[in-house]
């Protein structure tokens, strides 16, 4: 039997970073993961102390993070389920050490300063920040697979992020969009994709019986979606939308087409896009994919309605945030990195 691999989480006490713990625990071809950067400050020191439904597996004790444990327990893949600006500050080092890193958080997802700005990140070597971002791969599978297989850091991406781009690249690779007259992403997601810490706006009260928009024209997951589908901040409008369900995400995507098409061909477009990608589902008309349908699971499952005019298009994309849009994109990525197949350790 060959070696299984050593992996080790940083963040292992957030939604994603614990969805990502679960999985890796269950991959036939790791060791238990290596949880680093807790267990001090007072924090429980075995993340099972937080979240009992780990219990009864030898625990999952959390260790302070040094790069010193890191060589010392032979990991040679690190995840990073951290915050934004902490993934900015980690992995300049981590990459000068050569440790392959699949960062969770939207530190390196962005290749233009002005998207980048909303983070207001501040580098202490620029030079060193501008190579690593030159080099590091996005991590959307469907999108990036070659790339992402020889990767050392790969940007794993937003959630919202995730679900508009898997919907509109095929119309757009095809040159089947009538840009100029604008797309329109309206995009809802679980509380669980704001994260553990409680807000005013996350706040149980605050989110039963409610509907709420948030983050108009200035989410961080816009420029996302602009680099990777490449268009221009006036041709897409994304407005995110709270929903009071702990987890998943459904996007309605509104479009023009270039030239008129039937039910057939666009279908067709979506199927042979998506060949042989395991985790996207298409929908045939008249089914559309619903949040029920892909929560729980690393699927994306995307549907259309063709208005009578067959130029009006509605796209219909669902993930789960915790999955596909977080951690089990990031397994899929790290399948790749290492040569298995997509689908190991996601069934």
């Amino acid at each position: 039997m060959p070696a299984k691999l050593k992996t080790a989480v940083l963040g292992a006490s957030g939604y994603a970073g614990l969805e990502l713990t679960r999985l890796l625990g269950q991959h036939p071809r790791l060791e238990k993961p290596l949880l680093l950067g807790r267990g001090e400050g007072g924090q429980a020191a075995d993340l099972a102390e937080a979240f009992p439904e780990l219990s009864g597996n030898g625990g999952y004790p959390l260790e302070p993070f040094s790069l010193a444990r890191l060589k010392q327990a032979s990991v040679e893949l690190l995840f990073l389920a951290t915050p934004h600006q902490t993934s900015r500050r980690l992995v300049p080092e981590l990459w000068q050490q050569g440790i392959r890193v699949i960062d969770l958080s939207g530190a390196w997802r962005l290749d233009r300063q002005e998207n980048r700005s909303v983070y207001e990140f501040e580098d202490q070597d620029t030079k060193l920040a501008e190579e690593i971002t030159r080099q590091r791969v996005y991590g959307l599978p469907e999108l990036h697979s070659d790339e992402i297989a020889e990767a050392v850091l790969v940007a794993n991406p937003g959630c919202y992020a995730t679900s508009v781009i898997l919907g509109l690249a095929p119309l757009l690779a095809g040159g089947l969009v009538e840009r100029e007259r604008g797309i329109i992403s309206d995009s809802k997601s679980g509380v669980s994709g704001a994260g553990t810490g409680p807000t005013a706006r996350t706040h149980f009260v605050a989110v039963a019986d409610n509907l709420s928009a948030y983050g108009v024209f200035r989410h961080r997951h816009l420029g996302e979606m602009l680099e990777q589908l490449e268009l221009k901040s006036e041709e897409l409008i994304f407005t995110p939308h709270l929903l009071p369900i702990p987890r998943g995400i459904l996007s309605t995507i509104y479009v023009y087409l270039s030239r008129a098409m039937t039910v057939e061909e666009v279908e067709r477009c979506y199927r042979s896009f998506y060949a042989g990608r395991h985790w996207v589902r298409i929908f045939s008309p008249p089914k559309l994919p619903e949040l029920r349908y892909s929560l729980h699971s690393n699927y994306c499952d995307l549907g259309f309605c063709l208005g009578d005019d067959r130029r009006r298009l509605v796209l219909v994309s669902c993930v789960d945030n915790l999955r596909k849009g977080a951690a089990g994109q990031a397994v899929q990525n790290m399948n790749l990195m290492f040569g298995w197949d997509e689908a190991e350790g996601l069934q």
